[in-house]
């Protein structure tokens, strides 16, 4: 696996996002997810990608166990904001200084780590100055508990800010073949501006870019895509005829359509303008990690961006990305 520069900081080109071994994406296999985590790291994919709201507080447990004796191998990123109560509740978006120290501390225990590497800011609390939040981070990398900060799904007028506190690292943010949203609204231009990382999440379309789901019955009882709005009625329908037009591309190319929607991400880095992109696929199982990281010997000619962006053009999607999407983009 190939490296690539978040501002200064140097990752694998291609992440492994670890939510989905403990919530979201239905049931979970804590030994196969170990697994997967170690097959990672023998590939080459070392950039891991947690947050203390996963589980809750469970997934950081795991991936501390995971690592545990390879550290020096992982580039390991967590992160702050989503607040939930002990019992999974969902107690709202805290950017406060205190809620910042105190959320760092706690990761950083559940990790069994001495320092964190990327800590960024899930969500951007309306009801505190960003500056104050990056005040926070500032004294977080001046004590030497994290390396580097970074913000998720925020605007550009806010990145400008925070950056202007403390050097934002990276911004992290959804961004796919079925997202193309930073391309419109200014994020990927600003960090191309400051010298800041693009790390795009849900790179596969939630999944739903690898072709292989069908219908809303394909997905266990308590996966939250099930309440997604682009996994809904017509929306569900429309977007099915993108991803069978992506994976007709995939097919003549003599690769999955995975790896087909990866290997498009990976190439946009560096492309048009665009900043440093570092997708963080994610999975809990090392069939599914092979084949992510296979996305990585994907080479894409000129005529099979051509080929994509007539399949999946900006805006080609059907539904919000969230049921609620007035947390993102702020």
């Amino acid at each position: 696996m190939q490296i690539r520069q978040l501002r200064d900081l140097t990752v694998s080109a291609q992440g492994l996002g670890c939510m989905g071994m403990s919530e979201f994406y239905g049931t979970g296999d804590q030994a196969e997810a170990e697994r997967t985590i170690h097959r990672a790291l023998d590939l080459g994919v070392t950039f891991l990608d947690t947050a203390d709201m996963y589980g809750p507080f469970t997934n950081e447990q795991l991936v501390g166990k995971a690592i545990a004796d390879r550290r020096e191998e992982v580039t390991l990123a967590t992160k702050f904001g989503n607040e939930r109560g002990q019992d999974g509740s969902f107690l709202g978006i805290n950017g406060t200084p205190d809620y910042v120290r105190q959320a760092c501390d706690a990761s950083l225990q559940r990790l069994g780590v001495d320092v964190i590497d990327l800590y960024y800011q899930h969500r951007v609390d309306p009801n505190v100055p960003i500056e104050d939040t990056w005040g926070a981070l500032r004294e977080l990398v001046e004590a030497g508990k994290i390396r580097h900060a970074g913000i998720s799904e925020a605007a550009p007028d806010t990145i400008r800010k925070a950056n202007a506190v403390q050097p934002v690292t990276a911004v992290q943010t959804e961004y796919s073949l079925w997202t193309r949203d930073p391309e419109d609204d200014g994020v990927l231009a600003v960090c191309a501006e400051l010298g800041i990382g693009f790390v795009a999440y849900s790179p596969i379309g939630r999944g739903f870019l690898s072709g292989q789901i069908r219908s809303i019955d394909d997905l266990d009882p308590s996966d939250f895509r099930r309440h997604n709005p682009r996994f809904q009625g017509e929306a569900f329908a429309k977007n099915l005829e993108l991803v069978d037009r992506v994976r007709q591309i995939a097919e003549a190319k003599g690769v999955t359509a995975t790896q087909l929607a990866l290997a498009w991400v990976m190439a946009r880095s560096g492309a048009d303008g665009n900043p440093t992109i570092v997708p963080i696929p994610g999975t809990k199982r090392v069939g599914y990690l092979e084949e992510n990281a296979g996305a990585a010997d994907v080479e894409l000619t000129p005529a099979d961006l051509r080929a994509l962006d007539e399949a999946a053009p900006v805006g080609a999607t059907a539904g919000d990305r969230y049921p609620d999407m007035s947390t993102v983009h702020r």
